[in-house]
């Protein structure tokens, strides 16, 4: 059970936390309460939004669907319900989390803003200050795990003459539909599996997309040989060296899709999947928009050096007019805005310093969930490991407590 204190201003009060506390409420976080529940240990999910898997929710556009077979997308001990399909729709992936987090017993507080997590070497335990609904609140917990993921924080990049531009500058975040980009000429910058997807999506409302290519990037087809590509990958890994899977990927993505570079569309020197696995960087699965690019609907353009206007000035010398600008250009994390530590995590793009798998551990009972870099398959691993790892804290511990803090923080799964 939790106990709660409260001192004489009701804005403020203090929480003590008997299993860990998870900031985030999204796949990953669910996956580690749901863990941990597995193991008899109760958890406080806190979460800023007022709903879970927020950024599904609320960032992301309608044509959205797994980008991956259900079957590499589900969390841990529920499956997909059998009658959705391959791939399932933004809504349909939603409804399985609501379900999953039904399931599971899992209410997180919701509008609860973290602002500070630090932990009191003196008291031997996590300080987490949020910001919610009854005012402040200081959560303390022996055990923290951050799940707030790769993905807390729209990138928004300057570019010279956004100010000047005039029409809509917007990031995918805030994009739902092409339809009211209906018979406008779009500007899509950035060609990961957003931006093409987006490109895509404008096609099929008759706007007229073009899209900014400013590195290289590996575009193969989602299925191979009557098979996702992403499974036919991780089958032939089991048998063969990355450098020969990564050979074979290409050759058969020539066959499908031609010779992309002459679409615009350089390949990186190295492979997809030794790309993925080195820097995280994912190759992209096409489902129609190279089709539409071949066709010259949509348009591929260079680096943009300026706007201007209603125009774009792009890095070859080139000025064409515009209406509206949409930036597929990803996003972060947000861990070093609210987490005061300086081991596991960079302060430079807020992921763990130890490459995977190692990262899911830190040091003081601080652990995190979702940074990976393999979607929700390495979070499903984490989020295991982790509540393994507690599970044996909480009963070495529940056999060593001392009276004191038995009282403080009782080692019960009840909350």
């Amino acid at each position: 059970m939790n106990k709660k204190s409260s001192s004489p201003s009701s804005s403020s009060r203090c929480v003590c936390v008997s299993g860990p506390v998870i900031v985030g409420a999204g796949p990953s976080g669910l996956a580690a309460a749901a863990c941990l529940k597995e193991k008899g240990v109760a958890s406080v999910v806190l979460e800023r939004s007022n709903c879970i898997a927020s950024l599904w929710q609320l960032k992301t556009y309608d044509r959205l669907r797994l980008h991956l077979p259900k079957q590499f997308c589900e969390l841990p001990y529920m499956g997909f319900p059998s009658d959705f399909p391959t791939y399932p729709t933004k809504q349909q992936f939603v409804k399985y989390l609501e379900d999953y987090a039904r399931h599971f017993g899992i209410e997180p507080s919701f509008s609860e803003s973290v602002k500070q997590a630090e932990y009191d070497s003196t008291l031997g335990f996590w300080r987490v200050k949020s910001m919610g609904p009854k005012g402040e609140t200081e959560y303390v917990c022996r055990w923290l795990i951050a799940a707030t993921g790769e993905n807390a924080e729209a990138v928004m990049p300057e570019i010279e003459g956004m100010r000047e531009f005039g029409g809509p500058i917007r990031h995918t975040s805030l994009y739902k539909s092409g339809l009211e980009f209906k018979g406008k000429r779009v500007l899509v910058v950035g060609c990961g599996n957003s931006g093409m997807e987006v490109c895509l999506d404008l096609c099929n409302h008759n706007a007229w997309p073009s899209l900014v290519v400013r590195d290289t990037v590996h575009v193969l087809p989602r299925e191979m040989l009557g098979k996702s590509t992403f499974g036919l990958s991780m089958w032939l890994l089991k048998w063969l060296p990355m450098r020969f899977v990564d050979r074979f990927l290409l050759i058969v993505s020539r066959l499908m899709l031609g010779d992309t570079s002459r679409l615009g569309l350089d390949r990186p020197r190295l492979g997809p999947l030794e790309l993925k696995n080195l820097s995280g960087k994912t190759p992209v699965l096409d489902v129609g928009t190279l089709a539409k690019i071949k066709s010259g609907d949509i348009q591929v353009c260079p680096g943009i050096k300026r706007l201007k206007r209603h125009s774009v000035e792009f890095t070859n010398g080139r000025t064409e007019n515009f209406d509206a600008i949409i930036l597929a250009t990803g996003y972060r994390s947000n861990v070093p805005s609210w987490l005061k530590e300086g081991e596991m995590f960079s302060k430079e793009d807020g992921l763990p310093r130890r490459p995977f798998p190692n990262g899911w551990k830190g040091e003081c009972g601080l652990y995190a969930v979702g940074f990976t870099k393999r979607g929700i398959l390495g979070a499903t691993m984490d989020a295991k490991r982790i509540a393994q790892d507690i599970e044996s804290c909480w009963k070495a511990e529940a056999k060593h407590c001392t009276p004191f803090t038995q009282s403080l923080f009782p080692l019960s799964s009840s909350s």
